[in-house]
């Protein structure tokens, strides 16, 4: 009867406290999507004013007191001037084309690279993977000299290599996929090779496979990085049809003055490609995130 009694107790104790550890998730759960909703807001304000500014004639662009609605009416001006411009889909095939090219190139490398780092026991390793980590605190535009020359010394100034070849080298994205393969177990590998498959078919069939999540995630930050890059593409070329988007649009304004309204349509356009890549592959952006700490390197 007491332990009858007893139980009774230790059920309404424990009946007692689920109510309050739901109402404190509820209550964190709640914190934190204010907390997102505010930040998206205050995120969604520039993008908004981008848009709208677009939308404007240049007089009401530039026109004093600032207002979020024009007087006249929304127009497609802007739009239409850059698209006739005839640079644009220059300027945006070029920094696809690059882009593109840096992000299957660095994968390639850097795949290998951290495989090896990962898997292979040879000498110097260490100290390898040592030059690897320290290098990521160097800031690019510390190499930009030294790579301008050498880019010159091989006759590839206002070439696509110009721009490709100094920005496949990502050490933190060696770092990071090197850690990745760390966590794949190694009797997966072992399994194969007592079946006679060799170390490039292991990696090719088992670790690669394996690694979809981290390799797309990388692949993704590395064409957004390529993307948006600007210094070393307004370094390397000089010609108009080789420039990429981010110096094309700079080139506008510099040579046409402050034209608002075209700027902003101009960004909203450079900016659309990024857009649907990480709308058809956010759920790949979140779950390298999320398992490998890519955010944090």
């Amino acid at each position: 009867m007491a332990t009858a009694v007893l139980d009774h107790s230790s059920t309404g104790d424990l009946g007692s406290e689920r109510p309050q550890n739901r109402r404190k998730i509820s209550t964190g759960k709640v914190l934190a999507t204010v907390v997102t909703a505010v930040l998206a807001v205050i995120w969604l304000i520039p993008f908004a004013w981008a848009a709208v500014t677009a939308l404007k004639s240049e007089t009401e662009a530039a026109a004093a007191p600032i207002t979020w609605l024009p007087a006249s009416g929304f127009t497609l001006d802007a739009f239409t001037e850059v698209l006739s411009a005839g640079n644009l889909p220059t300027w945006t095939w070029n920094s696809l084309f690059t882009s593109a090219c840096i992000t299957v190139i660095t994968l390639v490398i850097s795949a290998l690279c951290a495989y090896a780092l990962s898997r292979i026991d040879f000498k110097g390793r260490k100290l390898l993977m040592g030059v690897i980590v320290g290098s990521i605190i160097i800031p690019p535009p510390v190499l930009i000299i030294p790579l301008f020359y050498q880019m010159l010394a091989l006759n590839l100034i206002d070439t696509y290599w110009a721009i490709i070849l100094p920005q496949v080298l990502h050490p933190a994205m060696v770092y990071v996929l090197k850690k990745f393969f760390d966590q794949i177990p190694r009797e997966l590998e072992e399994a194969a090779v007592m079946d006679g498959a060799g170390r490039v078919r292991v990696f090719l069939q088992i670790v690669l496979p394996l690694s979809k999540p981290i390799m797309s995630a990388v692949a993704i930050f590395v064409f957004i990085n390529a993307w948006n890059n600007f210094l070393w593409p307004f370094i390397a070329t000089n010609e108009t049809s080789l420039l990429t988007l981010p110096v094309g649009l700079q080139t506008i304004e510099s040579a046409f003055g402050i034209q608002y309204a075209q700027n902003m349509a101009s960004a909203l356009l450079a900016a659309l490609p990024l857009i649907i890549v990480f709308l058809f592959f956010q759920r790949q952006i979140i779950r390298g995130v999320a398992t490998t700490g890519l955010a944090g390197t």
